[in-house]
């Protein structure tokens, strides 16, 4: 080897005994978090004679599809999931919008009071949903959009979080792809389209999967803007339709709580790679 050379870093082994414990302590996690969704699915596949068997088991003895059934006859389900996807599918495609734009002109472009400006809205992420929701309520009511979708999409359409995330993304692009696209004579529009948007795409992969995960869950301001069964999404549904008129029947009850948890489960086990990616590249520049 040549004196000017450095020498190779060798990476040192950890011993077996702390991989063993590094294994062990994620197995036990993991098994902590997925035991109540194996104990729901399990219930859902069972007989309705057997959810509460004695002993009790997570391998049911026979599998059956009629909790299913009578989830999907008794309340309709198909309705409420349908909602509730449309109602996450708007918010998802309002915040990418608007955090998009509201990031790349808090990153990229240059106007009085732009520092100030970008405290207020992160101000507005210190604020606790709560105090905004009587405010809401009554925005919505006077413009007459209680029972429609609009209610229940309009009130998120912009965030303070996706403009966070994004505007940190849009930050560590390096300055040079935007001298070359004004070279070219790229508008604004046309570097965020063109230069930011697929370098970003992470970060809007995160923040759509958030945005979906967390309207799907929504509770509260569903079961307020909402009272005609039509207009009802999957959450409150399940309570109003399953937990009142079946409550004795758990089956039906752990069987449309599976299908109201399963297209999360899929959207995440879809985006979860550029989920992890968008989240850990965000940096703290800024």
């Amino acid at each position: 080897m040549h004196p000017s050379q450095p020498f190779p870093q060798t990476r040192k082994r950890r011993p077996w005994g702390e991989w063993i414990l590094s294994y062990a302590g994620l197995t036990l996690l993991a098994v902590l978090v997925l035991l109540p969704v194996l104990v729901l699915l399990s219930a859902s596949l069972k007989p309705p004679g057997d959810v509460f068997e004695y002993p009790p088991r997570l391998i049911p003895r026979e599998f059956s599809l009629e909790n299913y059934r009578g989830a999907l006859e008794k309340a309709p389900l198909a309705r409420y999931l349908l909602n509730t996807l449309l109602v996450s599918l708007g918010v998802t495609l309002g915040q990418l919008l608007t955090s998009t734009l509201a990031a790349f002109g808090f990153a990229r472009l240059h106007f009085p009071a732009k520092r100030a400006l970008f405290l207020g809205v992160l101000a507005t992420y210190m604020v606790p949903w709560e105090l905004t929701l009587i405010p809401n309520y009554l925005t919505i009511s006077h413009l007459r959009l209680l029972d429609s979708y609009w209610g229940l999409v309009l009130p998120f359409l912009a965030g303070a979080f996706g403009i966070f995330l994004l505007r940190q993304n849009f930050l560590q692009i390096p300055e040079e792809y935007f001298d070359a696209a004004k070279i070219d004579g790229a508008t604004p529009l046309q570097q965020l389209r063109f230069v930011a948007m697929p370098l970003a795409r992470p970060a809007l992969a995160s923040l759509a999967l958030l945005t979906f995960l967390n309207t799907w869950n929504q509770y509260l301001w569903p079961l307020i803007v909402t009272s005609a069964p039509t207009w009802r999404t999957a959450q409150i549904g399940l309570r109003f339709f399953l937990v009142d008129q079946e409550g004795s029947n758990y089956g039906f009850v752990a069987a449309g709580a599976i299908l109201v948890l399963a297209p999360t489960l899929i959207a995440f086990i879809l985006l979860e790679r550029a989920f992890v990616r968008g989240i850990s590249v965000g940096g703290v520049k800024g």
